[in-house]
C-alpha cells in the first residue's frame, strides 16, 4: 500500500531524486535547448518517481499547481543555473506582497551534453521548499516592512504602493513576510530564484535541500 505523500516526505523524495539525476546520463535531453521543454521533462519524471512510492492529487493545467491538495499545496518549478527563472499564472497584485498562495519546490540544473556519447546530465546545484508565507517579492516586501518598521503612516504606504500599481488595504492591519521571490510584472507573473539559489542564511519557511554554497 502507497503511503501518503507529506511536506516532509516531499522534501526527503526530493533530495534523493536530485541526487540520482545528477549522476544519470540522459539520452532523450541530448541537444535539447528549450528549458520549458528540459523542466517539463523533469517535472514529469519526478512526478512519476513521487507517485510510484506515494498517493496524492495530482493537479491539471486547469488549476495550475502540481500539488493541489490543502496538506500539500505545492507547485513543483524546474529550471537552469543559467537563468533561474519559470512562469506562473498573474492572480492579483497582492501576490507580490503576501505571496502567491501555495508553495514552491524549485529545482534547478546546470546541463552538460556530451557530444561523443550523445548523452545529457543534469546536475542539480539547488533545491529549495519555499512556504507560500515567502513567495512574495523580495523588494516590495523589504521596503513596505522597513516602511512599517519607521512608523509609515497610511499616506506613506498608499504613494508607495500606487506608484506600482499595487493594493492599498490590509499593509497597516497585516504586515508582509519577507519575500525570497523576484516577481516580475507580464501576462504571467515572472519568478526568479536567484536569492534563493544563492541564500547562504537560515531562514524560516525556506528548506535549502541541495545547497551550491
Amino acid at each position: 500500500m502507497k503511503q501518503k505523500l507529506t511536506i516532509n516526505a516531499l522534501v526527503k523524495e526530493a533530495k534523493i531524486f536530485c541526487e540520482q539525476e545528477s549522476k544519470f546520463d540522459n539520452r532523450d535531453l541530448f541537444g535539447i535547448t528549450d528549458g520549458k521543454a528540459v523542466g517539463t521533462f523533469i517535472e514529469h519524471k519526478f512526478q512519476d518517481y513521487l507517485s510510484s512510492n506515494y498517493e496524492y492529487l495530482i493537479g491539471s493545467s486547469a488549476n495550475g499547481i502540481d500539488m493541489p491538495s490543502e496538506d500539500l499545496n505545492t507547485d513543483i518549478k524546474v529550471t537552469s543555473i543559467k537563468q533561474p527563472q519559470s512562469s506562473c499564472p498573474f492572480r492579483n497584485a497582492k501576490q507580490k506582497i503576501y505571496g502567491l498562495g501555495y508553495n514552491l519546490l524549485v529545482l534547478v540544473y546546470d546541463k552538460n551534453d556530451d557530444p561523443t556519447r550523445k548523452m545529457s546530465r543534469l546536475n542539480f546545484v539547488s533545491c529549495s521548499f519555499i512556504d507560500k508565507n515567502r513567495t512574495a517579492d523580495y523588494q516590495v516586501t523589504r521596503t513596505i516592512r522597513q516602511m512599517l518598521e519607521n512608523n509609515a503612516n497610511a499616506d506613506d504606504i498608499i504613494a508607495y504602493l500606487t506608484d506600482r500599481n499595487l493594493p492599498t488595504d490590509e499593509i497597516l492591519r497585516n504586515k508582509p513576510e519577507q519575500g525570497y521571490l523576484t516577481i516580475s510584472n507580464a501576462l504571467q507573473w515572472r519568478l526568479q530564484y536567484g536569492r534563493i539559489v544563492e541564500l547562504t542564511e537560515n531562514v524560516n519557511g525556506i528548506i535549502r535541500i541541495i545547497s551550491k554554497t
